[in-house]
C-alpha cells in the first residue's frame, strides 16, 4: 500500500483539480454526532463505525465519510448552485484481517444544483472519469431511483413494498422477501403458527410483555401480520419483471432499450428511465463514450443507502481492491437534513491512496 506521504501528495493533486473545476475546500470534524449518522449511512456502516462515548456530547463517530456532514453544513447556509471539495482521513472497521485499511485518505467533490440534475451527474462522472483516465479503470453505473420505482409500481400491500424498499441494500434479504411476497416461500412458519393461535382464542395478554414495545403497538403488528397472511401473492409476471430488471447488464444504450421496453409494463419506472436518457446524453456532451460504458441495475445496491438515483463506482483489475472512485446521486438526504428544504445534490469520492498504488495520474 502506498505510503501516506503520497496518498496526502495525490490528495492534493486531486484537490487543485476540483478547486479548478469551481470548487469550494470545506472541513468536517473526524469526530461526528453517532446518532444522525447511523440512522443515515445505513446497516453496513452501523456494523463498521468507531463509535464513542463522550460526557458532554453524547454518543460520537469518527467520520466514516464526508457526505453527511457536507450536506448538513450546504443545507444551513450553503449558496445556490454550489460545489464544494474536501480531504481527510475516513475511518471503517473492516469485518475480517485483510490488506484493506481501517483508516485512509478520502478526496470528494459534491455538486448542489437544481437547475440541470443530468447535467451535474454528468458533470461529477465526467470529471472522475478524466481524472482518473491514465489508471485504464473500469466504469460501472447504475440508477437505484429505477429499482425503487419498480417497487413502488408493484400491486400489492404498501407494507410489502415498504419492506422491500428498506432492504434494496441488502440483496439476499430482499430476495427472500420478493420470494415470499410472490408466493414462491411459505409464510415464516413462527408467524403462521403465533396467527393461529390467536385465531384460536389466544390473547395477547396470555404471554408476558418482554421488551420495549407496547401493548398496543404489538397489536398493530399482529394486525399488519393478518393482513399480509390474507393478502394474495403478488401476480407471477410483476415477479419476473422485476427480477429482469434487477439482472440487467449490459452496455449503457442496449440496457436503455431495454428498460423502454419494460417501462411499457411497468409504467411506474418511466420518469426513472427519460432520467437515465437524458443522462447519457448529458454524458455524451461532455465526451463520455456511453457506447462503451457498462450500466449494471442492481450497481449500488451494496453501498451507502443514502444514494437515491444515478449511481458509478471505477475499478482496478484486481478484484480483490475496494472500488477506487465511487459516488451517485442524494437528493432525499438534501430533504432529511433540511429541516423542510432540498436540493437535488450529487457527488462522489476517490481513494488517492489507491491511485497512488496504482502508479499514479499525471500532473
Amino acid at each position: 500500500m502506498a505510503p501516506k506521504a503520497e496518498a496526502w501528495a495525490e490528495a492534493d493533486r486531486l484537490m487543485a483539480a476540483f478547486r479548478a473545476a469551481g470548487a469550494l475546500p470545506v472541513e468536517a470534524d473526524i469526530l461526528q454526532p453517532a446518532e444522525v449518522l447511523l440512522d443515515l449511512y445505513g446497516e453496513d456502516i452501523r456494523a463498521r463505525a468507531y463509535v464513542t462515548g463522550d460526557p458532554l456530547r453524547g454518543e460520537m463517530m469518527l467520520r466514516p465519510d464526508f457526505t453527511v456532514p457536507v450536506v448538513q453544513m450546504h443545507m444551513a447556509d450553503g449558496a445556490e448552485p454550489a460545489r464544494y471539495c474536501y480531504a481527510g482521513e475516513v475511518f471503517r472497521k473492516q469485518e475480517h484481517l485483510s490488506a484493506r485499511k481501517s483508516e485512509y485518505v478520502q478526496v470528494g467533490y459534491e455538486v448542489f444544483d437544481r437547475a440541470d440534475p443530468a447535467g451535474a451527474d454528468a458533470e461529477v462522472f465526467a470529471l472522475f472519469a478524466d481524472l482518473l483516465a491514465p489508471l485504464g479503470l473500469r466504469a460501472a453505473t447504475g440508477d437505484i431511483g429505477i429499482l425503487t420505482e419498480a417497487v413502488r409500481g408493484l400491486r400489492t400491500l404498501e407494507s410489502r413494498k415498504a419492506a422491500l424498499l428498506r432492504h434494496i441494500w441488502r440483496p439476499r434479504r430482499f430476495t427472500q422477501l420478493l420470494d415470499r411476497f410472490g408466493g414462491r416461500a411459505p409464510f415464516p412458519e413462527s408467524r403462521a403458527r403465533l396467527l393461529a393461535a390467536l385465531e384460536g382464542g389466544a390473547k395477547l395478554t396470555d404471554a408476558p410483555l418482554i421488551g420495549l414495545r407496547s401493548e398496543a403497538e404489538i397489536a398493530t403488528r399482529l394486525a399488519a401480520l393478518r393482513q399480509d397472511a390474507a393478502t394474495p401473492p403478488i401476480a407471477a409476471e410483476e415477479v419476473a419483471r422485476l427480477e429482469d430488471l434487477l439482472n440487467l447488464s449490459a452496455k449503457s444504450p442496449a440496457a436503455l432499450a431495454h428498460l423502454g421496453d419494460l417501462a411499457r409494463d411497468m409504467p411506474a419506472i418511466g420518469p426513472a428511465v427519460d432520467r437515465l436518457d437524458a443522462r447519457l446524453a448529458a454524458l455524451a456532451a461532455k465526451g463520455i463514450d456511453v457506447d462503451a460504458l457498462d450500466f449494471e441495475a442492481s450497481h449500488g445496491r451494496t453501498t451507502l443507502e443514502y444514494y437515491d438515483g444515478f449511481v458509478f463506482s471505477f475499478h482496478a483489475a484486481d478484484p480483490d481492491l475496494p472500488p477506487v472512485a465511487s459516488g451517485g446521486r442524494y437528493d432525499a438526504l438534501t430533504a432529511v437534513l433540511g429541516q423542510g428544504r432540498s436540493i437535488p445534490a450529487v457527488g462522489g469520492v476517490i481513494r488517492p491512496g489507491l491511485v497512488a498504488d496504482l502508479g499514479g495520474a499525471p500532473c
